[in-house]
């Protein structure tokens, strides 16, 4: 069995099931899978085809994320029941070459959404990259060539409606005290065009899968976006769930309702760019089985997983470290969110010493297998976070003492007009 898309077809009227992009609990299962069976999933990418293969950096800053995410399910797994763990096993995954062979990389303009550096690259731009195999090279990021480690930025089971509720619950009382006080919220901007510190239901953008139109309608208002990850497992981002990953999912409805998207073709620790990653359209065949109590007999009531072995294998890196102390010269408590953010501002300004611009730096860093650690956060005041970036991506030596290798390496088309 599988679930197959229509890249050139819109997400609401694919062939055959259509893909949704809210969690909800009452959206009804389209494929079926017994304990140990193994059936593909296919997934339009996140944008559900917004984006096109051009050097048009509007597509990104017009993009519609009331729309995002467009997942391939729900999956039954037959006896599955809430409190089980449901192992996935991740056999194979790969771009839908066949039908699409492009990706996408995108700066998000600070007005929809903004990213992670948003401040200093506040406009949007766009990189589009060719996906040969496991390999990936980019026209607007010259010299720069490696294979990806592609993976589904997200994959989860169902919430119960009790699980629901308390989503909603939590994340409005956040979104309510950063109204009452914006600076309230720790690591936040709190500039004019700020990002919203959550999405809360909406119906607009809403596909609730094979939903009566009427049912869906009413379930669409306390459906939770994808956005974020939460204890079901959604939208992780973690570049090391690979071909022979093992997660384990907490399951809160009977079932389980699996379900995945947003491939990449390759990510950095940190999907720093927010559209950080090779976003693309792909698949994964999956295999399913069952933990039955698994989440009181192990304790955890959030996804548990162990990484494939599958490359790249990349030995020599350059690292960088960051520390709890703002740009503006701020000092912060251990503060790992400052000391990454320091981290990669210090390879960007690296990189750029090679030729490329900052937005392609930041561009390499969201899209190469960068590795983000945690690497200090007992010795006040300050964290050290460090971003290895992996040398072999690039056609030269980075190394220090080798800026005769500087050139040009041409720009991002970046969009003059933030507002649209």
């Amino acid at each position: 069995m599988k679930f197959e898309v229509d890249v050139d077809s819109p997400p609401d009227e694919q062939p055959t099931a259509k893909p949704f992009n809210r969690w909800h609990p009452d959206i009804p299962a389209v494929v079926e899978a017994e304990p140990g069976e193994t059936i593909r999933l296919e997934a339009l990418d996140w944008t559900g085809g917004q984006i096109t293969d051009n050097d048009d950096p509007n597509e990104v800053r017009d993009v519609d994320l009331t729309q995002v995410h467009y997942l391939a399910g729900p999956v039954r797994v037959e006896g599955a029941e809430p409190g089980d763990l449901l192992k996935v096993e991740f056999h194979d995954m790969g771009p839908l070459n066949d039908r699409s062979e492009f990706g996408f990389t995108g700066t998000f303009s600070q007005q929809n959404g903004g990213g992670f550096l948003t401040d200093h690259f506040p406009d949007a731009a766009k990189s589009i990259w060719e996906i040969d195999g496991y390999t990936v090279s980019s026209r607007h990021v010259p010299d720069v060539r490696y294979e990806g480690k592609i993976h589904p930025g997200l994959a989860g089971c169902a919430p119960s409606q009790e699980l629901l509720e308390e989503w909603n619950e939590r994340e409005q009382e956040l979104i309510d005290k950063h109204a009452e006080d914006p600076s309230s919220i720790p690591n936040h901007p709190t500039g004019e065009a700020e990002p919203g510190v959550a999405n809360p239901p909406t119906t607009e953008g809403a596909q609730m899968g094979e939903m009566d139109p009427d049912e869906a309608e009413e379930a669409a208002e306390e459906a939770a976006r994808t956005v974020p990850p939460r204890e079901h497992g959604g939208n992780h981002d973690i570049k090391d769930l690979s071909i022979g990953s093992t997660v384990y999912f907490p399951v809160y409805v009977e079932g389980a309702n699996f379900a995945l998207g947003d491939f990449h073709a390759s990510q950095g620790d940190g999907e720093i760019t927010f559209c950080g990653a090779i976003e693309m359209a792909g698949y994964a065949d999956v295999e399913f089985d069952l933990i039955k109590n698994g989440m009181e007999e192990h304790g955890v009531d959030h996804p548990i997983f162990e990484p494939g072995h599958r490359g790249p294998n990349f030995e020599d890196y350059i690292t960088f470290c960051g520390y709890s102390v703002t740009e503006d010269g701020e000092q912060r408590y251990i503060d790992s969110h400052t000391a990454y953010r320091r981290a990669c501002l210090q390879a960007i300004d690296y990189l750029k010493k090679f030729g490329y611009t900052g937005q392609q730096a930041l561009h390499i860093l969201g899209t190469v297998p960068a590795e983000g650690r945690q690497s200090g956060v007992v010795d006040v005041p300050n964290a050290c976070s460090t971003l290895a970036v992996p040398k072999g991506v690039f056609e030269f030596d980075i190394s220090p003492g080798n800026l005769d290798n500087r050139a040009d390496r041409g720009d991002l088309v970046v969009t003059d007009d933030p507002l649209g």
